[in-house]
Formats: C-alpha cells, sequence, structure tokens
C-alpha cells in the first residue's frame, strides 16, 4: 500500500506480550501525585539545541491543534529538516516518512533494512545531522536481528553502522537519539530487562550515551574512550535541553515511579537500587516523578521555558515549566497513547499518537501527527 493510500491529510482544527513492569506503563500501579523540584544548575555539555527553536520563544497554543497527517503505523521518532519538513520513523514497517512543513501526503524516503520489529523493538529515534545542509545525513536508532544499533546514511542511501552491540530485548530497549548543543550525538538505552546492566560502567545498557558522528566516544566524556555519558537508567526515551543548554533525560519507572531528570556528566540515577526520589546521596534524584498510569513518559522537548513530556499509558501531555511551579497534565485522554514530541523549526509543538503499537486502542485515523501552532 501506498504511503499516500495509507494516509491522509487533514488541515482542520480537531478540537502482545506479557510484560513484568512494562516500560510502557501497561503494569498495574499505584495512583500518585505528579512532584517537582526546581532543577538544579548543572555543567551539562555545551550552539543551538535540536529540541529547542530561535521561534519557539512563544508557547505553543495547546487548545487549538491541527492534524498534520493521519493513518500512520506506529510512529516513533522524529526529526526536523533545515526547510521544516518533518522525518518520522515508523517503528515496525522499518520507514521513514518525510512530512511537509504545513502538512501533506507522506512520502516513503528511507527504508531501513535489518529491522527485527517486535515486543518495544523496530526502527526508534531518527536524528538529522546538524550540518545537514552540507552532508545529508540522518541517523536511526534500530533493533537487528542480534542488538540495538546506530545507523548513518543518506537517504536512499546505503547505511552505515556507527555503533552496535546494545543488547535487545522485548521490553526495555530505550531508542531516542538526539544531537546535543554540543554536535555530539546523545543516544538513550534501556537495560533489556536487565538491570544489573544499568549500574555497570562497562556496559552500554541502562545508559546516556555520548557519540561522534562516526559513533565513537565523544571527548570530554567522564571515563576516556568510553560513550557513557550517565548510568544507573531503566528505559531512557526521552532527550531534551532548555534554552540555558540545561540537558533532561525522560525515564520509564517499574512500578512506582516515572521520571524527569537533569542529566550530568559521570552521574548514577539509581535503577535499579532505587526509583523516584529516594535521598540517597550515591544517587541523582529526579526533579519531577509521576506514578507510572499518570505518565510512561517517551518524547520530550523544551519550547521556551517549558518542557513537554508525551505520556504513553498516562495518555496525556506533561507541561514542566522550567522556572519553578507545578506540572500540568494537557490533552488528557483526548488522542490517546502519546509517544513523541518536537519542536519544528517555526516554534510549533508537533505531537504523535502511539495507538496502533499493540497497547492502545486504535481510533478513527490513528496513528496521527498533532501540531500546535506557537501562540
Amino acid at each position: 500500500m501506498t504511503p499516500a493510500a495509507r494516509t491522509r491529510l487533514v488541515f482542520a482544527t480537531a478540537g502482545t506480550f506479557l510484560l513484568v513492569a512494562c516500560s510502557d506503563g501497561e503494569a498495574s500501579t499505584p495512583q500518585g501525585e505528579a512532584t517537582f523540584a526546581p532543577p538544579p544548575s548543572t555543567s551539562a555539555a555545551p550552539s543551538a539545541s535540536p529540541s529547542t527553536s530561535p521561534a519557539a520563544a512563544k508557547a505553543p497554543d495547546l487548545g487549538n491543534p491541527q492534524t498534520i497527517v493521519s493513518g500512520l503505523e506506529v510512529p516513533w521518532g522524529l526529526a526536523f529538516l533545515p526547510d521544516g519538513a518533518a522525518l518520522v520513523s515508523e517503528r515496525d514497517s522499518g520507514a521513514i516518512l518525510r512530512i511537509p512543513a504545513g502538512g501533506g501526503n507522506p512520502q516513503t524516503v528511507h527504508e531501513v533494512k535489518g529491522v527485527d520489529a517486535g515486543g518495544e523493538g523496530g526502527l526508534l529515534g531518527i536524528a538529522v545531522d546538524p550540518d545537514y545542509a552540507q552532508n545529508k545525513y540522518v541517523y536511526a536508532y534500530y533493533t537487528a536481528s542480534g542488538d540495538n544499533r546506530i545507523a548513518r546514511f543518506t537517504l536512499g542511501g546505503n547505511p552505515t553502522v556507527i555503533l552496535d552491540g546494545i543488547d535487545k530485548a522485548g521490553i526495555h530497549n530505550g531508542g531516542r537519539i538526539a544531537f546535543g548543543p554540543d554536535g555530539f550525538l546523545y543516544v538513550g538505552t534501556g537495560d533489556a530487562g536487565n538491570g544489573s546492566e544499568s549500574q555497570d560502567r562497562q556496559d552500554l545498557n541502562g545508559k546516556i550515551l555520548r557519540i561522534t558522528r562516526d559513533g565513537k566516544a565523544a571527548p570530554g566524556n567522564p571515563d576516556e574512550g568510553s560513550p557513557v555519558w550517565s548510568m544507573g537508567h531503566r528505559n531512557v526515551q526521552g532527550l531534551a535541553w532548555g534554552p540555558d543548554k540545561k540537558m533532561y533525560g525522560i525515564e520509564f519507572g517499574q512500578n512506582t515511579w516515572d521520571e524527569v531528570n537533569v542529566i550530568e556528566p559521570g552521574q548514577n540515577y539509581g535503577w535499579p537500587e532505587v526509583e523516584g526520589k529516594e535521598g540517597n546521596s550515591k544517587y541523582v534524584d529526579p526533579i519531577v516523578q509521576w506514578s507510572t498510569d499518570e505518565a510512561s513518559p517517551s518524547g520530550a522537548a523544551v519550547a521556551g521555558d517549558t518542557l513537554y513530556v508525551a505520556g504513553l499509558r498516562g495518555e496525556r501531555l506533561w507541561t514542566v515549566p522550567l522556572g519553578g511551579g507545578e506540572p500540568k497534565a494537557e490533552l488528557n485522554g483526548e488522542y490517546g497513547r502519546l509517544r513523541t514530541v518536537g519542536v519544528a523549526p517555526d516554534g510549533a509543538l508537533w505531537v504523535t499518537t502511539s495507538n496502533r503499537d499493540g497497547r492502545g486502542d486504535p481510533r478513527e485515523g490513528d496513528d496521527k501527527i498533532l501540531r500546535f501552532a506557537a501562540g
């Protein structure tokens, strides 16, 4: 079926497998209150972040959504090209689609070969090189037959695997990748269902990695020659930077707390020894925590002074004011499971649904991408 046949553009205002402590929030969990602590100062890596935009000073108007496209099959990764068009990865099909900045029928511009889509695995995060105008490079994190890996390629061209050996499993594959304000590629990995890997500094799983465009350990990492930037993570699927270049990592909890963390190099975020705020000096506490049925957070992006976090099981968009104040839930249940958030070059917030991923209840038009213009 052609992309045009399985998608339709809407220029309108829109008013299976058993999991044990699942990362996408299917485990039974207690209800809790979202809690917040102001982000501490940090020495996060030092040019413009992909998670923000010079046009993003105004907050997006969450009361005025536009459905950019519908009929997608489990969209996962989202990255913007210099012309404002978006690249979107479909987890199960292995396709990368190009969607025009103002909406329009998506075009399949690349197919990632060798994707092993099963459980939470498949074609996951994608990133556009900061120098795309010159080199045309795109990066994809995907599950292959034996591991999770990252490939670099030009659209329609042959890939080069730049990093492999990230353990795969039916759950906790991580998968978010993004270029930081320092020009290096950051990678969120999961523990692949084995929490002990998160506390092994020599292991790639349960970490945030920082690598060069060739997949090597970036200079200035905490351990010279190692790609590990931070450790003690369960399943990182959100990476974002604030206007002050402070880095935020979003991860799934097990049975109690999902987390928003300020990421600092070399720090340990506690999994599996702790979950949520414990006050243990060995580990860094999150600045925000939610019960897993309120969030199961995946993608994240910063627009202005607000962090936006997509909730899967929570079926809501969390807004976290970075200057202080309480997080607020938006779009409660209106669109089902929300997977990815991105800020377009024009400052608009794009949000993808994930109702066809085997855990949601597909609605008419799913999966879709919503656009909220800057106010």
